[in-house]
């Protein structure tokens, strides 16, 4: 009964319909006037499309275990490794660095504006880390291993990358004086979205969203962020507004002559959750084991993925130019 009733508690868990349920037990629906009622009636959203997108990939025979095995396996480790770490790197953060903020803001429509778009300046500057920065990399590719696109996808981190990423995006936006309400606001937003831009193919075919895709970043240019392409590596860092990948030259759309490529561009064990969580850690530190000097162990941390002490570099920069040198030869 106790292994039964904590089987439920993880189903209900995962599906966020906690929230949803009490305000159905308690006849509380003025709660969804609020912005924590409304976070509690959309949260069953992703995990419901998730579930619909498996079947319909079922009824239509495109489903196998491949495609959510890395996904389902990192979403168990990381449920386990929870129950013993707990890291409130927001409020630590926000209580931190609140009295060194350069100005306040409050909780206004057109701070709210504001708010958003230096959210996604910190957010930029996070994930650009995570592409350049090897260390970061680390933290970053468990999410990009999969080679299937899908909202599985969505849970699949490293579990120490959430913590690293809410140091960046938090202590930026609080010294930019973010209002803490709106920023957490200006989160679930971002979380929402940051989430459906993962949906596959067996939902939406074409995810361009018509119009939309020349205002915003949609579930198409996310797809382009995960390839192994080329040329879409390290495109599309923004999450939501595409302001700072135009202002820093990192846009690219989904081009119907370039079928996308999911996964990283490392020889790596398909479908292999061990490889993909743990397997640029390994490689790293196997790298600064083997580098002759102190300085190439400390560059081969910093420096990004593909940096070789010899010279020899595979790094996305030279594998973009040398790609698209090919094709103006």
């Amino acid at each position: 009964m106790e292994f039964l009733e904590t089987l439920y508690n993880e189903i209900v868990g995962f599906f966020n319909f906690n929230g949803l349920i009490e305000i159905i037990e308690t006849d509380n629906y003025k709660a969804l006037l609020t912005q924590d009622g409304i976070g509690k009636a959309l949260g069953p959203l992703i995990p419901v499309l998730l579930l619909v997108e498996i079947i319909r990939a079922l009824f239509y025979r495109r489903l196998t275990f491949t495609q959510y095995k890395i996904s389902f396996f990192t979403y168990v480790f990381n449920r386990f490794i929870s129950r013993f770490i707990s890291i409130g790197m927001v409020g630590l953060c926000i209580a931190f660095f609140e009295p060194y903020a350069i100005f306040k803001t409050e909780f206004t429509w057109y701070w709210f504006i504001y708010g958003y778009v230096v959210w996604e300046f910190a957010h930029f500057i996070y994930h650009f880390l995570g592409h350049k920065v090897r260390l970061f990399w680390c933290l970053h590719s468990t999410h990009h291993a999969p080679e299937y696109m899908n909202l599985s996808v969505t849970y699949t981190h490293f579990f120490l990358e959430g913590p690293y990423a809410d140091i960046i995006r938090t202590t930026i936006c609080i010294l930019l004086g973010v209002n803490p309400p709106l920023l957490f606001l200006i989160m679930f937003i971002d979380g929402t979205w940051g989430a459906f831009i993962h949906i596959g193919e067996n939902i939406m075919v074409d995810a361009r969203l018509g119009f939309l895709n020349k205002i915003i970043l949609t579930p198409s240019h996310h797809r382009v962020h995960h390839a192994k392409n080329p040329l879409y590596m390290d495109t599309n860092f923004c999450n939501l507004l595409n302001i700072w990948d135009k202002a820093f030259g990192t846009l690219q759309d989904e081009k119907h002559e370039e079928a996308i490529e999911y996964g990283i561009t490392r020889p790596m064990k398909s479908g292999d959750f061990l490889d993909a969580y743990f397997g640029e850690i390994t490689l790293l530190l196997k790298d600064v084991y083997q580098a002759p000097t102190l300085k190439d162990k400390v560059l081969y941390i910093f420096m990004p993925p593909g940096w070789h002490h010899s010279g020899n570099h595979k790094t996305a920069t030279i594998v973009k130019k040398e790609y698209f040198d090919s094709v103006k030869g």
